[in-house]
């Protein structure tokens, strides 16, 4: 073979290489020239406030797509996701409510209980749900999505019951106790004159659990392993039914965590709470590289990912596009990733 085709060869892979390199991170590449474009139209994108509000923002989404991400690494969903975040908002809303006020409290003979009991609380209620999903999932070997759309509506009904119990009759749960609200929106560090929120740092410290979880325990190795193939897996000795339920579950506590921290965040929580989540969470880990073929995925991706989410729409709203528009585009995004990690497996393939 000559020189002259070696060299051809090789400018013909390294073309192919990078070709691939750009239609597999098209997505990412697009959102970044849509963030570019906003921050020249638009100087007050990359001030200071602006920037905390768009890491704000991620903080509070994150820990409900770091959950929703195991699932899709099992090659599921979780349609759940969103409301189970409403209803354990509103629970440690309830419970967290001040004294100063009974009229306005939703159970008046109760006291404010302490945070430190309200979080476990939050955290149980989303894990249980998610041991349900899990078990029926495992169980029956029904397909995630058709159990956590009957979980979501389950779920939701137990929601509307909920704000319409004690002294509430359906109104909004506000009147939060100070303790709950500066536990969750007080600040320790500020830049340039504006605070950060400390569900920032919560988002951080959770954000590290869960790397540590996937990648240094034995439970995150038999979970991307059955993500990739359950026979196989099986075979290998892992133990399907309980790693799917505790996949499951561990999502469940995450959505507990982010309902703790909407409770005080949002700070007049309704029915409507936690709508939608569970997509903004899809688009977010597809975005961050998480396969739907199962078995692939990193918690640097889904950071990123839901950054990038977060980037666009806050600057969509500071272009003043159309609110309603921003469902079209989270379609739109979640099935072009999804065709782009299809692609790429059937490249593989």
């Amino acid at each position: 073979m000559s020189n002259q085709t070696k060299t051809l060869e090789k400018q013909t892979w390294d073309a192919k290489r990078i070709g691939d390199l750009i239609l597999n991170n098209a997505l990412i590449i697009l959102m970044l020239l849509a963030v570019i474009y906003i921050a020249i139209s638009n100087e007050n994108f990359l001030k200071a406030t602006s920037i905390i509000n768009i890491i704000s923002q991620t903080a509070a989404y994150l820990p409900a797509a770091l959950g929703i991400a195991g699932c899709i690494v099992l090659t599921g969903t979780d349609l759940s996701a969103g409301r189970i975040v409403g209803l354990t908002a509103c629970v440690s809303a309830s419970l967290l409510q001040s004294t100063a006020n009974l009229a306005n409290k939703m159970w008046p003979d109760m006291g404010t209980l302490p945070i430190w009991a309200v979080i476990p609380i939050a955290m149980i209620i989303g894990a249980a749900f998610g041991c349900f999903n899990g078990f029926f999932v495992a169980k029956f070997k029904l397909h995630p999505f058709i159990v956590t759309l009957g979980t979501q509506l389950i779920v939701y009904t137990i929601l509307l019951l909920y704000v319409q119990a004690g002294n509430n009759k359906g109104m909004a749960i506000s009147n939060l106790d100070a303790s709950y609200t500066d536990f969750v929106k007080g600040s320790i560090l500020s830049i340039g004159g504006t605070a950060i929120p400390n569900y920032v740092w919560f988002a951080i410290i959770l954000t590290a659990i869960m790397w540590f979880i996937w990648n240094k325990t034995t439970f995150g190795k038999n979970m991307f392993a059955l993500g990739a193939n359950e026979e196989a897996a099986r075979v290998s000795g892992v133990n399907v039914f309980l790693t799917t339920m505790m996949v499951f579950a561990l999502a469940g506590a995450m959505y507990g965590f982010t309902g703790f921290i909407e409770g005080a965040r949002i700070g007049s929580n309704t029915a409507n709470t936690g709508l939608n989540y569970e997509l903004d969470a899809i688009a977010a880990c597809v975005i961050g590289g998480v396969s739907f073929v199962g078995g692939i995925g990193k918690i640097r991706g889904i950071v990123i990912g839901v950054l990038m989410l977060r980037l666009i729409f806050i600057g969509l709203t500071m272009m003043k596009v159309d609110p309603n528009l921003q469902y079209l585009i989270k379609g739109a995004i979640i099935l072009f990733a999804c065709a782009l990690d299809m692609r790429k497996y059937l490249a593989k393939k």
